[in-house]
């Protein structure tokens, strides 16, 4: 295991079940003074201007970092950093047999949906694409050990909904969700019900094949019936649909996610609430098809949190689909939404210590585990 020379406490953790081969993540002490945000500069992907040939900015989750940094919200010690995902994690859920297909460039080109990766040599791929996309896993995984401890989270990146445990698919290598799901439930104590809540524009297809049989897993998916993915079979594992036309607007679309979300909730009353907060419903963006106005994902996302937030239950967010260049911001300016309405708060947080000496390393990262997926 190689490690970074920054030194972390390893305890196990309180709310797990037993001494049971745990990931990392729910193993690591994160200091009070850290919010429970997650986000590393590893996240952002970048190989020689081929990203570009896909809509996705694949910066944006650290131009949403760098909109809240300037906003006064976050400092970079003031962020939980995580690790990368390691082989053994991912293989809590996925096969051996899919990981062992990333190792071929051409798949990794058909997942990101970029042809010219296929030519690359995939120590490349795995270092530029993959690689940044095992940290988005772990941040995800992080996540759900934070909401429950903190009663909220965000990670400021992943919500791969289109991976399952066999497949990769539209610009999604590894199922997070997934991942995080099951690891929440077999390291917590007295967690037995999770909900799903994806408003992404696009149908979660992967999470809805790894979670089809299993009753402690309920979905709500809110969608464009008229895009991308088309997953009929997928559909079964959907416990509350609402299908979208193309070009819905704000007063339709925010009226059925209050009215869905209050039956759902209601309904299941979940121990933990996993919100996939796409961006690409938002008007213009090109592969969503949807017509909401920023102002209309802000009160949305204020919508989910209030809910979860006025009963209790632990929520966290993953930043999942948006395609605009403007989609970063639309993100910083509804989490400064939600602190401001008092729905993310955590009193530590707001009274961080003084900033060390620029020569000077704080403690505000976590181990890197290397992954052998390579």
């Amino acid at each position: 295991m190689a490690h970074s020379s920054t030194n972390v406490d390893r305890v196990r953790h309180p709310l797990c079940k037993s001494d049971i081969n745990i990931c990392q993540q729910y193993d690591v002490v994160i200091p009070d003074y850290q919010w429970p945000i997650i986000y590393s500069s590893e996240y952002n992907i970048s190989f020689w201007g081929l990203e570009k040939l896909h809509p996705f900015d694949s910066r944006k989750w650290g131009h949403i970092f760098k909109f809240l940094k300037e906003a006064g919200f976050l400092r970079e010690d003031t962020v939980v950093k995580p690790m990368e995902a390691s082989e053994e994690d991912l293989l809590t859920v996925h096969t051996q047999e899919y990981l062992d297909s990333l190792k071929w460039s051409v798949n990794v080109a058909r997942i990101t949906e970029v042809p010219p990766v296929a030519f690359l040599p995939n120590f490349i791929v795995q270092k530029r694409v993959l690689r940044p996309f095992r940290f988005q896993t772990s941040g995800t995984i992080m996540a759900g050990r934070l909401a429950i401890e903190r009663g909220w989270a965000i990670n400021i990146g992943g919500g791969f909904h289109h991976c399952c445990h066999d497949r990769g698919a539209g610009f999604c290598a590894y199922a997070d969700i997934t991942l995080s799901i099951r690891f929440a439930f077999e390291s917590l104590k007295n967690l037995s019900k999770v909900m799903i809540i994806d408003l992404d524009a696009h149908q979660g297809n992967g999470h809805e094949r790894d979670f089809m049989e299993d009753p402690r897993v309920y979905i709500m998916d809110v969608y464009n019936r008229d895009i991308y993915p088309h997953d009929v079979e997928a559909k079964r594992g959907i416990a509350l649909k609402v299908e979208l036309g193309s070009y819905t607007r704000d007063k339709t679309y925010l009226k059925l996610v209050k009215l869905n979300i209050d039956f759902a909730v209601n309904e299941f009353m979940p121990d933990l609430v996993v919100y996939i907060a796409g961006t690409d419903i938002l008007e213009h963006d090109p592969l969503g098809n949807l017509s909401i106005s920023p102002k209309g994902i802000i009160e949305r996302d204020q919508i989910v949190f209030t809910k979860c937030r006025s009963l209790n239950i632990p929520i966290f967010m993953v930043t999942s689909g948006g395609y605009l260049p403007e989609s970063a911001k639309i993100v910083a300016d509804s989490i400064l939404n939600l602190k401001n309405r008092g729905l993310i708060s955590y009193d530590a947080a707001e009274r961080p210590p003084a900033r060390e000496s620029d020569g000077e390393r704080t403690n505000d990262s976590l181990p890197r585990k290397k992954c052998h997926c390579c």
